[in-house]
């Protein structure tokens, strides 16, 4: 697939992950514009995807456009795990794991995925059906229109500013009327 905006940043499942939580994100990532590394919730996440779950499959595995958390087995079947912090982004989590299963297909690697959030004990399947390929192919096209504009979308205020590692590049005070909370705050891309 010919992605328009590559000039700019090769397309990953983590990009894809951060246009879900937050579009200005996702483009500043893009320009390789990142964050304070020790920020603590960074930190953290780092430690939960490196120490989760010793005993399982090979550890962060990198491909083209993915670094997955570990790469698993159950018999013949080969499973893509993504180990989050919390299961509050979940949408952003299911499409980069559709992602690095697609990418694996176009190499003829079937798989499915999972996405395992340690502190919760919870465990939810991803599976690359003709479904989650129209949704993740929507969700590439949607993000290469945010990745081709020529500055970051506008900075918005949303529950996930309060906990994000950008919060004093958006916003050098907390702004005077921030958004109601909200569960999730993806965008919407109409699910095939």
């Amino acid at each position: 697939m010919h992605e328009p905006y590559s000039e700019v940043t090769p397309l990953t499942g983590s990009l894809l992950y951060h246009w879900v939580v937050c579009s200005r994100s996702a483009w500043l990532y893009s320009r390789q514009i990142t964050p304070d590394q020790d920020h603590g919730d960074l930190s953290l996440g780092r430690w939960i995807a490196k120490t989760a779950y010793p005993r399982k499959g090979a550890r962060e595995v990198s491909l083209p456009g993915a670094k997955i958390d570990v790469l698993d087995t159950d018999g013949d079947a080969v499973i893509v795990v993504e180990v989050k912090k919390s299961s509050r982004m979940v949408k952003g989590a299911r499409l980069q794991v559709l992602f690095y299963l697609w990418r694996l297909k176009e190499h003829g690697i079937s798989a499915r995925g999972e996405i395992r959030v340690p502190k919760e004990r919870k465990r939810l399947d991803v599976f690359l059906d003709g479904e989650g390929e129209a949704h993740l192919l929507a969700s590439i096209r949607a993000l290469g229109e945010v990745l081709a504009r020529p500055s970051p979308p506008p900075a918005a205020w949303i529950p996930s500013c309060r906990s994000c590692a950008f919060l004093e590049f958006c916003w050098v005070d907390e702004p005077e009327h921030p958004a109601p909370e909200t569960a999730d705050s993806a965008p919407e891309v109409q699910e095939a």
